[in-house]
């Protein structure tokens, strides 16, 4: 399951009740910078970062508003949705 932890900034990730992982953001002039992934070696491999990136970009275009994603693991996944892209620095 995830879900967006907006006190923390971040998308996380929870199996069995535990959090698994987490996909840190940051508000940037209205644009998500989606800037650090961390999966735990126990779920390494089961696609979570993949199923963070998804629900980030599910969020951003449900909220109509840009995303950068500045870590590379989500990336790949992004890049398919060009029209919601942007870079910032």
């Amino acid at each position: 399951m995830v879900t967006n932890n907006k006190a923390e900034s971040r998308y996380e990730v929870h199996v069995d009740g535990e959090l698994a992982g987490f996909l840190e953001y940051r508000d940037v002039a209205g644009v998500l910078a989606l800037v650090h992934t961390e999966v735990d070696e126990a779920y390494a491999g089961q696609g979570l970062g993949a199923q963070l990136a998804k629900y980030a970009l599910d969020d951003v275009m449900a909220r109509d508003v840009k995303i950068s994603p500045l870590c590379p693991f989500v990336a790949k996944y992004i890049d398919k949705h060009p029209e919601y892209r942007v870079t910032i620095r």
